[in-house]
Parts: structure tokens; C-alpha cells; sequence
């Protein structure tokens, strides 16, 4: 199995000033390659302390300055913010630089605060990300970026860096709703899976988009990929603690970020699956709801977190699993102990798992 490190720049609370966030989580980003993690992923927010990484491809860029080996992930970037034509240029050059280690994951992005920014109205997020989408993907494989459709008007411009190899197979995008399913599969992209539900319904999903990727792409669907949000401790008791402290604490910001408390969210068009969540939440209530999703991520000692992985891995079929290592105010000297040791008593027996999925 091939495990990635998550980076996610978070700053609650403004606890430490964003200047001391990124000297932390940059001294952890760079113990990436030294202790063996096959990649780095980066996801993309705006305008809160939720996280602090406006620009994954820029973050990237300085990675694979300071990396020779390691891949390089989005998880992912909102085509809905961007033009596409940037969006395609700016993935082009970071692939010429790092030689193709590049991984592209996009995504729709849902929450009301940055589309508010942004000024793009709530009810075209769907169809305009799936034309954004269409349109990036297709320029990143024929060096070519052209479309006409009812949001994105793009004329013909070669792009230069141009592609040098295909990007099939390192491209995915991240769905939750069922609605999505479909879609992803009809853009021909891996899943990039998030745990946000329980995992029979995960499942579920990827039964759906699995059969429309074959009917679309006369293929199979590619492995997909799991985040997770990760804390390992020798002692269980402390494993647990900290993880309904931090991993908590990272979704508590979560359920703000995203409104999922707010009931009328799901009256706007291409929301609608977000009402089960608001309703879920006034049913259990916040701290219950929150510890709901603590419970869907991995923690515990190392012989916990590879079980939970591995079940992990067999309900999905994944081929590799990115931990988020550093989240919700954690200390800096705590994320790199947890970093370290994840690496030697977890990762290594991953990467070096006879059974496991694909090499």
C-alpha cells in the first residue's frame, strides 16, 4: 500500500500567528521523503483559520523544490474558483518542475462562506464545477484548453509547459453526496474518499460510481484513495483521548466551515444531501455528532491503526491511504511525535504488506 501525508495548515482559534502555523507544518512537510512517505497532498481553503492553504499548487511547487522522490497530491482543488485556463497552466508547470510526480484531485467545494467571497451563487456549484472540471481535465491531457459550455467560455489556447506524459490514472476528484457518483465516474477520475458517513454507505457509493465508470469508460473504476485523520499512541487510552480532543476539534471547525447545522441550506439546488446532516445533528446534537465522526477516522495504538486501516482497505479497496497528521491546534512538538511514530510502527508495515492491494 502507498501512504501519503495530508497537509492541511490549520490555525484555530488563531492560537499562533499564520506565520508560526507554516514554519511547523513546513518543518513536517519536510520530514516527508526523509522518513519514507510516498507522498505529500495539499487541500485548498480560503479566507478562515479553518485552513490556511489558499494555493495547493503553490504549496506543491515549493514541495518539489525540497523533494526528489515523493509525489504530490491536491486534495483537492476547487475548479469552481478558478479559471480554468489558469487552473490547467498552473498544474502544467508544477509537472515540468517536479519531472510528473504530480497527482490532481479536483473538487466542488460547499462551503457558503467561500462561494460568498468568491461572489459565484450557491445553486450554480454543480454544473459549473462539472464544466470546470471537464474542461481541466481535458486540457491536461491534450495541452489544448477549449470549451464552450453554459458557464465556462473558453477559445482554443495551447498551453505551454505543455503535457509530456499522460495524467489517466493520476486523476481523482472527492464526492459525498450520492449525487456525485455519477458525475465522477463520467469524468473518468478516481475517488478521493473523505470519511464523512458511515462506511456501508461509502460503500454503497462506490458500488454506484464503480458500475458508472464502467458503462462510461468501458473499464474499470481505479482504486480509490482514503484520507484520514490520524493519532497514534502506544498507550490506547491516550490515543483515544487526544483524538476526541484534536481530531474533534478539527471537525467541530467543520461543522461551522460548512454550515452543517444550517437547515436551509439544503433547500439550494445541488444540496439537497446536506439536509440528512443538519437533521442528524438537531436529533443527537453537536458533541455526538462530532464524536460520530472522530469514530470514522484511525486512531489508537499502532496495532489499532493498522486494523482499522486494513478494514479500511477491504471495504474499499484502496491503494493508498493518506494520514492527516497535524489538525485542530495540535502542539507542534505533539504533531511531530505522532508524524514519527506513525511512520516506523504503522506506515512501514503498510508499504511492506504482502497482501496488499497493488505494489
Amino acid at each position: 500500500m502507498r501512504v501519503g501525508l495530508g497537509m492541511i495548515f490549520q490555525n484555530l482559534g488563531k492560537e499562533r500567528t499564520d506565520l508560526e502555523v507554516y514554519k511547523s507544518e513546513l518543518d513536517l512537510a519536510d520530514l516527508a521523503e526523509p522518513l519514507g512517505f510516498d507522498s505529500i497532498w495539499a487541500t485548498e481553503h480560503h479566507f478562515t483559520d479553518y485552513m490556511l492553504l489558499p494555493s495547493p499548487v503553490q504549496f506543491l511547487t515549493y514541495m518539489a523544490g525540497r523533494t526528489r522522490h515523493v509525489n504530490l497530491g491536491t486534495m483537492v482543488i476547487v475548479v469552481p474558483w478558478h479559471n480554468p485556463l489558469r487552473a490547467a497552466e498552473d498544474v502544467l508547470m508544477l509537472d515540468n518542475l517536479c519531472g510528473g510526480r504530480q497527482i490532481v484531485s479536483v473538487g466542488r467545494g460547499i462551503a457558503p462562506v467561500e462561494f460568498a467571497a468568491f461572489d459565484i451563487p450557491l445553486p450554480e456549484t454543480r454544473p459549473l464545477f462539472v464544466e470546470s472540471a471537464e474542461c481541466v481535465l481535458e486540457a491536461l491531457e491534450t495541452g489544448v484548453c477549449e470549451y464552450d459550455g453554459q458557464y465556462v467560455k473558453q477559445p482554443r489556447a495551447p498551453l505551454r509547459p505543455g503535457p509530456f506524459k499522460s495524467f489517466r490514472g493520476r486523476t481523482y476528484a472527492s464526492g459525498v453526496s450520492p449525487a456525485s457518483m455519477p458525475l465522477l465516474a463520467k469524468l473518468g477520475v478516481g475517488m478521493l474518499i473523505v470519511p464523512q458517513k458511515p462506511w456501508p454507505a461509502i460503500e454503497k457509493d462506490l458500488s454506484v460510481y464503480r458500475e458508472f465508470y464502467q458503462q462510461e469508460n468501458d473499464c474499470p473504476a481505479p482504486a480509490p484513495i482514503v484520507v484520514g485523520w490520524t493519532f497514534v499512541d502506544e498507550d490506547p487510552d491516550r490515543a483515544e483521548s487526544m483524538a476526541r480532543k484534536y481530531i474533534g476539534r478539527y471537525y467541530d471547525s467543520t461543522v461551522d466551515h460548512y454550515e452543517f447545522s444550517n437547515a436551509e441550506l439544503h433547500k439550494v439546488p445541488g444540496y439537497e444531501y446536506y439536509q440528512g446532516i443538519s437533521k442528524k445533528i438537531a436529533e443527537v446534537g453537536r458533541e455526538k455528532f462530532i464524536n460520530y465522526l472522530v469514530d470514522l477516522q484511525v486512531f489508537g495504538t499502532p496495532a489499532q491503526c493498522l486494523e482499522k486501516i486494513e478494514m479500511i482497505r477491504a471495504r474499499t479497496g484502496m491503494e493508498t491511504y493518506v494520514a492527516v497528521l497535524s489538525y485542530g491546534g495540535m502542539p507542534a512538538e505533539e504533531a511531530e511525535r505522532n508524524l514519527r511514530l506513525f511512520s516506523s510502527k504503522v506506515m512501514t508495515t503498510l508499504q511492506h504488506d504482502k497482501v496488499e492491494v497493488a505494489a
